[in-house]
């Protein structure tokens, strides 16, 4: 019976945290521990009723966190920028953003409610608009943004010309590995532009393994009236500790991506188990999808015309002059 090692994160107090997806989970232990180390945690959140549980979860597992709520949707590009507007004016810079939120294998194929399709708008458009949005804060708190992937992303392309898999779309899991790639190509390319461009933001990868969460759980929102086929399998397996992992250790290596000093931009992070299913976080190499910078700039383009938003920083000092810096806080 396989056992994962935990982490140590270091002291957070002072920090501002953003983890997306936090409202249950793999997310919701990443914002724990995020906040039992003193971080400041905003959770921007959809079911505002499950937020606030989300949040007294996490107080009295932390007590004495400072945790709230914003509401997003990042199946609508309008939810996403009112979400930034809402930041923006409040204007504390950002230290660490955990882009972890996802849908995974809608029995069939639905779209937002800007017509992407369901997991590559929600799980790469909707996190690209907003890391746009947000961007004057994540660049006035040099920021860590970790994105989360998924194994399915050792496997697939991108299809250039249907990124919306509106062919043969089947039970969804080609194109929930298509979304995850796309987004892991978008994360290196932000690091990269930010080491071009000395942003100050560091940008990296990681990936949850296997764990019971409820991406596989019956989902009216993704017209999944039963459990994922396999979603018993995976809960036994974890009850046992054989193979995956549980919701608190799939969320090992996205915390060590998004906290520990030896983590840096531009790279993997995942469980070290048999086929990365579970087990410890460790630096891994990137799947042969990510590799290509060639598409990491194309997806980088496309998805900033889809989505409306743009990364130039032509005026970059000009808009971090409107962010409070709360450099006693870094």
């Amino acid at each position: 019976m396989s056992r994962t090692r935990d982490i140590t994160i270091g002291d957070l107090t002072g920090r501002l945290a953003v983890v997306t997806g936090a409202s249950d989970g793999i997310g919701l232990g990443i914002a724990t521990r995020l906040a039992a180390a003193g971080a400041e945690i905003v959770l921007p959140v959809r079911n505002r009723r499950k937020g606030e549980a989300a949040a007294d979860a996490i107080r009295t597992r932390a007590p004495g966190a400072t945790v709230s709520l914003r509401e997003l949707d990042l199946s609508s590009l309008g939810s996403v920028a009112a979400l930034g507007v809402m930041l923006r004016g409040e204007g504390r810079p950002i230290h660490i953003l955990v882009n972890n939120a996802g849908v995974m294998t809608p029995p069939r194929r639905a779209t937002t409610v800007d017509g992407f399709e369901l997991q590559f708008g929600t799980n790469h458009l909707g996190h690209v608009a907003l890391v746009a949005h947000l961007l004057p804060l994540l660049r006035a708190g040099r920021a860590r943004v970790t994105s989360q992937l998924s194994v399915a992303a050792r496997r697939g392309r991108i299809v250039w010309d249907d990124l919306q898999a509106q062919v043969g779309y089947g039970n969804g899991m080609a194109a929930y590995a298509r979304s995850k790639i796309a987004f892991g190509l978008f994360a290196l390319e932000l690091d990269r532009r930010s080491r071009a461009g000395r942003w100050g933001i560091t940008s990296n990868v990681s990936h949850p393994g296997i764990a019971p969460t409820s991406l596989l759980a019956a989902r009216a929102e993704v017209g999944r009236e039963q459990p994922a086929r396999g979603r018993r399998v995976i809960g036994a397996l974890s009850a046992r500790g054989i193979l995956v992992g549980t919701a608190q250790s799939a969320g090992l290596p996205a915390l060590y991506a998004a906290t520990s000093p030896d983590a840096h931009g531009g790279r993997f992070c995942g469980p070290d188990g048999f086929g990365g299913l579970g087990g410890a976080p460790t630096e891994l190499g990137l799947y042969r999808p990510l590799r290509s910078t060639d598409d990491a700039e194309r997806i980088w383009r496309v998805s900033q015309e889809l989505t409306r938003v743009s990364f130039d920083t032509t005026d970059a000092a000009a808009t971090e002059d409107t962010v409070v810096l709360h450099r006693d806080a870094r």
